[in-house]
This record gives C-alpha cells, sequence and structure tokens, in this order.
C-alpha cells in the first residue's frame, strides 16, 4: 500500500480511506480491467445479425481474452490465491457485470426468436460458471496448445445451448394417422379412402 500511495502522489492514510487493505485495492482493480472487457468484445460483435451470434461470439472472446490479460496473467503467477474465492465461494463484481450482459443479450435473443432460454437470469448465470470452469483450467501446463480447438468447441457448446428447438413439421400424412381407428390401414397410412359406391354405402 506504501508503494501505490507514492507512485499515485497520495498519502497513505488517503488510499487508506478509500481501501481497506491490498486485497480491497486488488479486487478494484480486476473489477475496472476486467469489466473493460465485456464493453469492448461488446462492441465488437455490435455488427453481428442475431442475439445468439452476439453472445456467443462475446462470450468466448471475451473468455479468451481474459485469460491473456496481464493482470490476470500476473494474478495467477504471483497470487492465486486472490482468485480462490471467485471460483468456489463467491461471485465478484465482474462475474456479475458479466452475468447482467449475458442475460441482456439472452431476453433480446427471446424476443428475436434466435435464442430459447425459458429463465433467462438462470442461462446467464449457467453460462458464467461454464466460462468460468474454462477460464482457469486454460492456465493448466500444455492448454495453450489446445486453445484454438477449445475455444472452438466452446462455442458450439453455447450455440447448440441457446439455439431453439427445431420445429417438428407435421404434414398431412401425420395429421391423418392420428385420427385413424384401429386396423384401418388405409387413413394410418395417410392415403385418403376410395370413395365408396352408393351400393356400398347401402
Amino acid at each position: 500500500m506504501t508503494d501505490v500511495a507514492r507512485r499515485a502522489g497520495v498519502s497513505r492514510m488517503t488510499l487508506y480511506r478509500r481501501y481497506a487493505d491490498v486485497t480491497s485495492l486488488m479486487q478494484a482493480l480486476m473489477t475496472r480491467e476486467f469489466t473493460q472487457i465485456i464493453g469492448d468484445v461488446d462492441a465488437e460483435v455490435a455488427r453481428l445479425p442475431t442475439a445468439r451470434e452476439r453472445l456467443v461470439t462475446a462470450a468466448v472472446a471475451g473468455v479468451d481474452r481474459l485469460t491473456r490479460h496481464p493482470l490476470f496473467l500476473r494474478i495467477v503467477d504471483v497470487d492465486p490465491e486472490l482468485l480462490l474465492p471467485y471460483i468456489t465461494t463467491r461471485r465478484g463484481a465482474f462475474q456479475r457485470a458479466a452475468v447482467g450482459a449475458f442475460e441482456a443479450r439472452l431476453v433480446d435473443g427471446v424476443r428475436e426468436g434466435s435464442i430459447a432460454a425459458p429463465d433467462p437470469a438462470a442461462a446467464a448465470r449457467t453460462i458464467e460458471l461454464t466460462l468460468r470452469g474454462f477460464a482457469f483450467q486454460t492456465l493448466a501446463p500444455g492448454a495453450d496448445d489446445e486453445r484454438e480447438q477449445e475455444l472452438a468447441e466452446l462455442s458450439r457448446l453455447l450455440d447448440a445451448y441457446l439455439a431453439p428447438a427445431p420445429v417438428a413439421r407435421r404434414g398431412r400424412q401425420a395429421r391423418v394417422a392420428r385420427l385413424a381407428l384401429p386396423g384401418d390401414e388405409t387413413l394410418a397410412a395417410g392415403r385418403a379412402r376410395p370413395p365408396r359406391s352408393r351400393g356400398a354405402r347401402r
């Protein structure tokens, strides 16, 4: 905190009035730096034609950018314990901002028909949890060699999760089959009965 105060040109007491300790200072820094990623990727995907494409592309690009961010890499290198609560016990300000951005995209997509999400808030939290695991696993030894392939699979996973189910096309054959009586093979096959002659009706 002394080093930060000196470089900022303020007294230590001024700094302590704003931040109780180094951890709270780092949390504020992470929130500022990482939330900027959300704004950057949202601007980059704004021209994509559907909300689902915008959400999936922004989510994949955002998690990739987060794991390449110098601050994220530095924290993992020198103080990984600082990130542990965000994996296990809490959703931080940056994560809440991500959930909010996802939910807004989900609502847009449901409205336009490109996304199926009965509960956009729950779906947004689920996406954040998926990305959270991906973000921390990308730093495992050897993971960099597999990054591009895994990002592509992550994109496929999110797109399939959000895509509306295909509407079953039921033609005339399916409709008339539901009306068929047991033993009526003609109607069950979707073919009209041949007209009966007057003699047959008698």
